[in-house]
């Protein structure tokens, strides 16, 4: 059969195009070179899907609390809103997702009604998945999946929970033996599926306390992320995300990356594209075998935009980068939407915030000198002795989250400085197992200097660890006794062998006394005002 020659005409690209789809991009282009039609047939075919991956780690409820860097005002939810919005309106193909600790150390804006306003926000800016950091398990398993899942408060009602998924590959539930959380999800953008993976830092157990842990254990990550790779790969997932709660921190430039997220990157599959890192509150943006890694500081000062070019024939992910954007507030108008729902939350909570307690007559940082000694740790150290009227007391510096600034300082301030409603516990050690804790200050893999109250010791970093402290003196200048028995206040975090200072565990006569919190309050109270604490050589380095 003829065809007229001006259908003719129109039948040949059509039939080129049809062999351009169905075949390689070589064959294609020489089929395309062969029948004279352009190349741009081709490239048409190879077109890129462009997703943009928005990310935030370690919020920790900070929904209402400004920060400065640089000497600018950086943070705040409706500001980080602003951010997320504009960055979101330049691509459709937009997820939003976030890396652990969304909650947990809070400002009282949301910690006083059970963190709900920040899941609440997260829900309103339409955040797409996230994971579990520590702090998600500060009041417990069950109080984490409430606030995931929804359900009833005492304090607070019924909360309807997330809106979005949670991922945790490595949380495992002690009598099935299966994971508490799904271990990923698989998001489809365009046409696109996209795995995330999602896995908690495996020590947790040590840094919360055992009630919060109760009845779930932590497997290593590397080997949870293998296994929820091998599962994605079956259904054909070829683009995968991992959002995993694990430090890691490199240079600006993507240089000297480091960090537990850089080994685990080392030890999963090379179909990992990116992994999302957190915990340490560190600025990372660097590519360690293949992977991207980025974590964006903490609190909402920053966020991360992580760009992704796929190829829609393989699913698979061709290039990626990254930008670390810091949320300047002079830089853009704060989202209204979001700015309303603060309002609404601090109308709720401002008569018990706004309590004012004293006036500190300069700043008081939590910042440690050479030797490790801060003057906030040791106005709290001081008052955790003085309420549980002890010899000695302990502060772990992790516990320490904010400074208390000059001027009026209200109950709400001091929240933010001991956000985690430990009792303190009194208990008796002895001189030897004192010696001892102190020396476990100085671990493997991180170094953590208690702050102290009712003594003064020396330490010497040419020791060996476990041998580091050298003399520890009494306040009359006595050196403390190995064979005598003393008595001590921790929280109750430290009592129970928290960032691994297991000696406490040992201690004797144990008396569980009032919320840290409150000894703090009730101790500024007692100061002539204003009040003042100093670095006052309580901790000494001698080499």
């Amino acid at each position: 059969m003829k065809f007229p020659s001006k259908l003719l005409k129109k039948a040949v690209p059509m039939l080129a195009l049809s062999v351009a789809f169905s075949s390689g991009s070589a064959f294609a282009a020489e089929r395309s070179q062969n029948l004279g039609i352009p190349q741009q047939i081709d490239s048409y075919q190879h077109r890129r899907v462009h997703i943009q991956l928005l990310g935030i780690n370690d919020f920790h409820g900070q929904i209402d609390v400004t920060r400065k860097v640089g000497g600018r005002a950086v943070g705040r939810a409706d500001y980080l809103a602003a951010y997320l919005k504009q960055r979101e309106s330049e691509n459709k193909n937009t997820l939003l997702v976030h890396a652990g600790d969304a909650v947990g150390a809070s400002s009282p804006v949301s910690a006083l009604l059970q963190d709900e306003p920040t899941i609440e926000i997260l829900n309103t800016l339409g955040f797409d998945v996230g994971t579990v950091g520590n702090h998600e398990f500060d009041e417990g398993v069950d109080e984490m999946l409430r606030l995931i899942y929804g359900g009833t408060h005492p304090a607070t009602g019924y909360f309807s929970g997330a809106k979005f998924p949670y991922v945790a590959a490595n949380v495992i539930d002690k009598e099935t033996g299966k994971p508490i959380l799904p271990p990923y999800v698989i998001k489809k953008v365009n046409g696109i599926p996209i795995g995330f993976i999602g896995v908690a830092l495996s020590d947790t157990p040590s840094i919360v306390t055992p009630s919060g842990v109760a009845g779930v254990e932590f497997t290593d990550e590397a080997e949870a992320i293998n296994k929820a790779v091998a599962e994605l790969k079956k259904q054909g997932v070829e683009t995968i995300v991992v959002l995993a709660h694990n430090p890691g921190i490199s240079n600006t430039d993507g240089s000297n990356a480091s960090g537990e997220i850089v080994d685990i990157a080392k030890n999963v599959d090379d179909e990992v594209d990116v992994m999302f890192a957190g915990h340490n509150h560190s600025y990372l943006n660097a590519e360690v075998d293949g992977k991207l890694l980025v974590q964006s500081y903490s609190y909402g000062t920053a966020f991360s935009d992580v760009d992704l070019q796929i190829d829609p024939r393989t699913k698979d992910v061709v290039s990626k980068k990254a930008e670390i954007v810091t949320t300047y507030q002079d830089a853009i108008k704060p989202d209204k939407k979001i700015k309303r729902l603060i309002e609404k939350y601090e109308e709720k909570v401002a008569p018990i915030i706004n309590q004012v307690i004293g006036t500190a007559k300069a700043t008081i940082t939590d910042e440690q000198n050479a030797s490790g000694e801060s003057a906030l740790g040791n106005l709290i150290a001081d008052a955790q002795r003085d309420a549980m009227k002890t010899d000695f007391a302990f502060m772990n510096p992790g516990g320490i989250r904010a400074d208390i600034e000059q001027g009026e300082v209200i109950w709400g301030e001091l929240y933010n400085v001991q956000p985690f409603s430990n009792q303190l516990v009194k208990m008796t050690l002895t001189g030897e197992q004192v010696r001892r804790l102190l020396n476990q200050q100085w671990q493997s893999n991180q170094t953590r200097m208690l702050q102290i109250s009712g003594l003064k010791y020396t330490w010497d970093s040419k020791k060996p660890i476990g041998e580091k402290v050298v003399d520890i003196y009494l306040p009359d200048g006595t050196k403390l006794d190995p064979n005598a028995e003393y008595t001590v206040t921790v929280n109750s975090f430290l009592a129970d062998g928290g960032d691994n200072f297991t000696v406490l565990t040992e201690g004797k006569n144990r008396e569980v006394g009032p919320v840290d919190l409150d000894a703090l309050i009730n101790y500024i109270k007692k100061l002539p005002q204003p009040f003042d604490a100093n670095i006052e050589g309580r901790i000494q380095k001698v080499s």
